[in-house]
């Protein structure tokens, strides 16, 4: 069959999909993956086809911007072409890429969503999603925060008149159910199941596959020597332009009996950083090639950075910077299998008490080696090949696991 696979340009974006497409090519399929300019090379490496995605300025710049709405109605008339010449038999979107789903829909072909982390649509009593706090345990807790539940479905209608307004305009029906932008047909979550909250009902279409990960050829970078444990410090890409969780995590590390491994991640540190005699700082890291030597993976908390950790049966210590790392620290916390720690509390005291809490709480060890053991008795890219396959086939909503 022919996929078209449409992918927001930041790589805890991109990477999901790529790996989805992967998955694809090698059970034999056509795939063509739109997303930024700057992944053609890698996703052509991968054997897949390219086409670069519309990119626009929406929030406001020195320039005209767009409205978010008028970019995506510029974005969805742009992509039609790409589906008319593709033909795809499905197509599917990131949760952050409507563009190539409305075309799509209007084109007649079955549409997917991919959520590249945890699911971001409440229950009853679930905390607002990315401020960090964790599911209660108790039925008080969930009233509580049943309370701010009426606060959260003002924005969630707020979201639906904005979407069907977008619908309208491109000739499509509206809707009478918010989180439009994800399809009833299909949604793949690339999350963990451990991380998943219980939920009192199920979601239409939804399937947890587990982790869609990938990322660019990347020498192994030299460790530390020594046999001591190995912590890697992983700072977000986008996040934390000053180095401070780098900074302090180097600082605070410094007085353990540990190896360390930091990268600035190609982010040149200004001032330079004072690297301690147990560290190691480098450039750049493969997460896939250093993460299963570590121990315990200092982080922002971005998603893929987690369950890369978790895979390699890693504990993680997040240190949420924005957006939805405040949701994943959260959850690694809830689930057991990491240690967070608040953004104000960042420092080298904050830093070196976590890390030394995850490497001698063997429960979190226990609970990490567990989901490395899930993920590698469940291959993720096969699962949602299938269920892609399954829409494509039928054309029907395949129903919830």
């Amino acid at each position: 069959m022919r996929v078209l696979l449409g992918a927001f340009g930041d790589p805890g974006h991109t990477f999901p999909v790529i790996a989805l497409g992967r998955a694809l090519r090698a059970r034999g399929h056509e795939v063509v993956v739109q997303t930024w300019v700057r992944w053609e090379p890698h996703v052509r490496a991968e054997g897949l086809g390219f086409s670069a995605a519309p990119e626009y300025d929406v929030f406001p710049t020195l320039g005209r911007h767009l409205k978010p709405y008028e970019a995506v109605v510029r974005a969805t008339r742009d992509t039609l072409p790409l589906v008319q010449e593709v033909e795809p038999d499905v197509v599917v979107a990131d949760i952050l890429t409507l563009a190539p789903a409305l075309a799509g829909e209007l084109s007649g072909v079955p549409v997917a969503t991919l959520v590249p982390h945890v699911d971001p649509r409440p229950d009853p009593g679930f905390p607002p999603y990315s401020i960090g706090a964790r599911r209660p345990r108790t039925p008080v807790g969930r009233a509580l925060w049943g309370r701010v539940d009426g606060l959260v479905s003002r924005g969630l209608l707020q979201g639906q008149r904005e979407l069907n307004e977008t619908r309208e305009l491109l000739g499509l029906r509206r809707l009478d159910h918010v989180h439009g932008g994800i399809s009833r047909a299909l949604c793949l979550v690339g999350t963990f199941p451990q991380l998943e909250y219980p939920r009192t009902r199920r979601l239409p279409g939804t399937h947890v596959v587990g982790p869609l990960q990938w990322e660019p050829p990347t020498a192994q970078a030299p460790l530390p020597p020594g046999d001591a444990p190995l912590v890697l410090v992983a700072p977000s890409t986008s996040q934390d332009r000053d180095h401070r969780l780098l900074r302090a995590a180097l600082a605070g590390l410094a007085e353990l009996p540990v190896r360390v491994l930091a990268t600035w991640n190609r982010r040149v540190p200004d001032p330079p950083v004072e690297v301690p005699r147990n560290a190691t700082l480098v450039e750049w890291v493969s997460y896939a090639r250093t993460m299963p030597r570590c121990d315990v993976v200092v982080c922002h908390g971005g998603h893929g950075t987690v369950v890369r950790a978790l895979t390699s049966g890693a504990v993680v210590v997040a240190a949420p910077a924005a957006g939805d790392m405040n949701e994943n620290a959260a959850r690694i916390d809830w689930a057991g299998c990491g240690v967070r720690v608040p953004r104000l509390a960042v420092g080298p005291r904050a830093l070196r008490l976590a890390t030394g809490r995850a490497l001698g709480d063997r429960r979190l060890a226990t609970r990490a080696a567990d989901l490395a053991a899930w993920a590698a008795a469940h291959d993720a890219g096969d699962r949602a090949a299938t269920l892609v396959e399954e829409l494509a086939a039928t054309g029907r909503p395949v129903l919830s696991a």
